[in-house]
């Protein structure tokens, strides 16, 4: 059925519809069933998304499309397209095969992931091939073909530049926010950090989470471009570049899974460094009894990452470091935010830990891309820092993105935990520390978060400050000292 779009600057998060019920009923369309949208021209354009029903609003003759559905595919006010029932997608045979633990081929692979960024696999048929390469995994040929499908999916974004650099952790470490330290450091020693970030995953929070609670973390590449021209670095969230699309919408259902297939983390991270025309990339992992990983996995996902980066043609590195216990002192968007400028800021004094490991990542960035030489990074980078450079770069670049440091609010609510004995803190359950964060709020309130006073192998006294929780309301605060009290992420003795 032909039908004329129509835009009402409603957004959903996601692709979206609204027909005329008397419509829907003609084209034997139930609410939350999903049609199958496709431009009348030459070269028509295709997007599958769900819809809803209603009475009032919208005419027997048109469709109202999400703001998401309008931008992603560039329809038109008053533009007729073609609407019908979508069909069930072939890539769910696909999905199948993998459940059953065989082998995909480079074009099935492309299908599934095609399929994802057109809508046309639903949520829970997304789940369930992520579902299939945690549980079946996927070998090298299957993780390359993943790659490439994500990134052909998606804008990719080309730099005239041979000094184009990039850094990014596995995740799952509290705190541990190294990239807003690391890339105004190699952005002032020449380097260019076009650094495009998930939000959070399996931690409290992401960089795109932290840097957007002081400034955009969404532009379009026209307006990156201009960034990059004026700062030699942005931070920004990938998924808003159209860069990797498939990747997000595949995050976000990695989130409510809680689980982070091996293939598609490697895939995730190297497809964003690809898009962007990254040739030096330092991946962190944290490895450790309170980590995502434990040694044995470490080395193996590290040589997997050196085996892609030989492969791609990149200069890449892996570091493996300490994940036991948090980095920094503060978890949540304002709270690592406060770490953050503690550190860069000469006058004051940041947490020695998020400092070293920050020196650490930036100095074999600026080995590797020769803009140092070899055993010359750390004090490089370290000059850079203390001169107040570094600080003065990172301020540019907030600024460039719309932002400023005066954003940065304290909570409306906030609690102290009181130590109830002396000793020292010999573990912080990395895990339930960054569910204690979430339970506060984090990282949707940006105030939201956890404040700790001591980390492990630090000293408490009885009747002082262990850790405050920062909270944006009195209920969320009030679950997570509950959730702290029953589950005693802390352990002194």
């Amino acid at each position: 059925m032909e039908l004329k779009i129509k835009f009402m600057k409603w957004s959903t998060g996601m692709y979206g519809a609204m027909l005329n019920r008397k419509t829907a009923k003609k084209i034997g369309l139930h609410p939350k069933d999903r049609i199958n949208i496709r431009t009348i021209s030459r070269k028509p354009k295709e997007v599958f998304t769900f819809v809803n029903t209603i009475d009032h609003l919208v005419k027997s003759n048109e469709i109202i499309i999400s703001s998401e559905t309008k931008e992603r595919f560039g329809l038109k006010n008053g533009q007729m397209v073609e609407v019908n029932l979508a069909k069930v997608s072939p890539s769910i045979n696909l999905i199948k095969k993998k459940l059953d633990g065989k082998i995909l081929s480079q074009k099935e692979i492309k299908e599934i992931i095609a399929n994802v960024v057109d809508n046309s696999l639903s949520e829970a048929e997304i789940a369930l091939f992520v579902s299939a390469m945690y549980e079946k995994g996927m070998n090298f040929k299957e993780t390359i073909s993943l790659i490439k499908a994500i990134l052909e999916t998606g804008n990719t974004f080309s730099l005239n530049s041979k000094f184009v650099a990039d850094k990014h952790s596995i995740g799952g470490i509290p705190g541990n926010r190294t990239t807003p330290i690391v890339v105004p450091i190699c952005a002032v020693a020449g380097l260019v950090m076009p650094k495009n970030s998930s939000r959070a995953i399996t931690s409290a929070t992401g960089t795109a989470d932290v840097i957007e609670a002081i400034a955009r973390v969404e532009f379009s590449i026209k307006e990156l471009k201009k960034i990059l021209k004026k700062t030699n670095a942005f931070m920004v969230w990938g998924g808003a570049l159209g860069v990797v699309p498939a990747d997000s919408k595949i995050i976000q259902i990695e989130k409510s899974l809680k689980i982070d297939p091996e293939a598609q983390l490697l895939a995730s991270i190297m497809a964003k460094k690809l898009a962007v025309d990254s040739k030096y990339i330092v991946i962190d992992i944290p490895y450790g009894k309170n980590a995502k990983v434990d040694r044995k996995k470490a080395l193996h996902l590290k040589k997997k990452f050196e085996s892609v980066g030989r492969y791609f043609n990149r200069k890449l590195e892996v570091v493996l470091t300490d994940g036991n216990k948090p980095i920094g002192r503060g978890i949540g968007p304002i709270p690592e935010l406060r770490d953050i400028i503690s550190v860069l800021d000469p006058s004051k004094k940041g947490p020695k830990d998020l400092e070293e490991k920050s020196l650490m990542l930036a100095g074999r960035l600026l080995e590797m891309s020769g803009k140092v030489k070899k055993g010359k990074g750390i004090a490089r980078a370290t000059y850079i820092l203390n001169s107040g450079l570094a600080f003065k770069k990172f301020k540019e670049i907030i600024n460039a993105q719309g932002g400023s440091l005066s954003k940065i609010k304290p909570s409306k609510f906030e609690k102290k935990i009181i130590a109830k004995k002396s000793g020292r803190v010999v573990e912080i359950i990395n895990r339930k520390i960054n569910n204690l964060a979430k339970i506060a709020g984090s990282p949707i309130d940006k105030a939201a978060g956890l404040y700790l006073h001591k980390n492990v192998g630090e000293r408490v006294e009885k009747g002082k400050p262990i850790i405050t929780i920062y909270a944006e309301s009195k209920s969320r605060l009030n679950q997570a000292i509950n959730f702290y009290e029953k589950e005693k992420p802390i352990r002194v003795k």
